[in-house]
Formats: C-alpha cells, sequence, structure tokens
C-alpha cells in the first residue's frame, strides 16, 4: 500500500509508534524513525533488525525547529524525498490541577503540540515543492470527551485537533492531506503493566469488549496514509472500540 513512499514517524522507537514503523515497512515504504535519545533509537533499530526490518533513526530534539530542520533536509537528499509524516512523540499526564507545576504543563505542550508544529513546518516546504503528502498526527479519545485528571494532556490533543484540520485547509491546495487519529484505551507497555482489577473495568467501558492493540492504530495510520484514504483529509479518526469516558 505504500511502495515507493518515504515515511517518517516520530515517537517511534516503543508502543503505537513502533509498530506503525513495522506496519508500513511491511507494506513496501522506506521508513525513517525519530527518537527522544540515541539509547532508545538504537534499541529500536536493533529490536527491526532483529525481525529483519531495516530502517534509519534519528533522534533531533523536536522543540529545536533549526535541529530538525538540518535532520529533515539530510533525508530529503539521501531518500529525494519524504511523502509521509506522522507526529507520534508525546507524553501524557494524569496529576490533579493542583498538584501540577506551570514546568510541567508546559513541558506537555512543547512535546505534544509545539514538536508537532516544528516537525510540520520543517517537512512541508518538501512536500508542496512535490505538490504531495500526507501528515498524519496522534491525537486521543481525551481530544473530544475530556479526563478526569491531567488537564495538560487533553488540552494538548485538543490543540492537536485545531492543526490537523486548520493545515487540512490551509494545505490542501498542494495535494497534501492532514488527519489524525485518536486512540482510545490501547495496549502499551504502559497499559501492558497496570493490574487487573484496573484493566477490567476500563474493559467494560467498551463496547467490541477488548482494549485496542498497538496494530489496530497502526491500521489505521496506514489507511490514511494510502491512496485509498486520498480524498480524507481534516479528519480525526477514533480507534476506540466506541469507547466513552
Amino acid at each position: 500500500m505504500l511502495e515507493g513512499k518515504v515515511a517518517v514517524i516520530t515517537g517511534g522507537t516503543r508502543g503505537i509508534g513502533l509498530e506503525t514503523v513495522k506496519v508500513f515497512k511491511e507494506n513496501k515504504a522506506e521508513v525513517i524513525l525519530f527518537g527522544s535519545k540515541k539509547e532508545t533509537v538504537d534499541k529500536a533499530i536493533e529490536e527491526l533488525k532483529n525481525e529483519n526490518i531495516k530502517v534509519k533513526g534519528y533522534y533531533p530534539n523536536l522543540n529545536n525547529f533549526e535541529e530538525i530542520e538540518k535532520v529533515i533536509e539530510e533525508i530529503v537528499n539521501e531518500y529525494g524525498h519524504i511523502d509521509i509524516l506522522v507526529n507520534n512523540a508525546g507524553i501524557s499526564a494524569n496529576k490533579k490541577i493542583e498538584d501540577t507545576t506551570s514546568e510541567e504543563f508546559s513541558n506537555i505542550m512543547d512535546l505534544n503540540v509545539k514538536a508537532i508544529f516544528n516537525v510540520t513546518k520543517a517537512v512541508v516546504p518538501y512536500m508542496k515543492k512535490q505538490k504531495d503528502g500526507v501528515i498524519l498526527n496522534t491525537s486521543s479519545m481525551v481530544s473530544i470527551y475530556g479526563q478526569p485528571s491531567g488537564v495538560g494532556y487533553p488540552a494538548s490533543k485538543f490543540a492537536v485537533n485545531g492543526i490537523t484540520k486548520s493545515l487540512a485547509r490551509e494545505l490542501a491546495p498542494s495535494n497534501i492531506r492532514v488527519n489524525a487519529v485518536a486512540p482510545g484505551i490501547t495496549k502499551t507497555d504502559m497499559v501492558a503493566v497496570l493490574p487487573k482489577e484496573l484493566i477490567d473495568p476500563l474493559i467494560k467501558t467498551i463496547p467490541l469488549g477488548r482494549i485496542g492493540e498497538t496494530r489496530d492504530i497502526a491500521n489505521a495510520f496506514l489507511f490514511l496514509a494510502s491512496d485509498f484514504a486520498s480524498y480524507i483529509t481534516g479528519e480525526i479518526l477514533s480507534v476506540d472500540g466506541a469507547a466513552r469516558c
């Protein structure tokens, strides 16, 4: 589905991002993953190599536009083009507002929102030049319903939705599609270690009767990245088993 395409995936060293790397590679894309630091990038590349999957990795500071711009230029020089950008890097939060510092709130907004702006800004000129491209953002079910605590996280994901819908309109004349995937409760590393007594009540809130797998989310990214979604832009695709907070 992605043969001949070059994809950059941020937050690609674990969880949903790593699974998306695998799914894109299975569908014949060239994939470059971004991680937060050299150690995690090297570990992910080694894991993928053990599965006979070859990718390249970088670890730029996503809050440093000049650093990102340099890496994106390097990728284009090597591969000739970037067709797909998946902005997946992000952090969550669950503290009550009175326990959340201003610095913690800023850190969430920096990685979940500013990083999307920076990487997208660096990639868009190349996509405009080729008059083709797909930008995909990781949102969340809490961008629709909010959550009981950790206000910074849903605030950042509401912003992701706003970026997605606005850039879809701005970039459509250049044939660049912009969409987001809003996962529900998904079996990432963080969720997998939660005790059964905490998970079981969560499953009861999901009409499909199970927690999402990372492949469920990666497949949604695959669909939106492919030509099967060539007339879809500005959408926030919920992948949550019809769950409601």
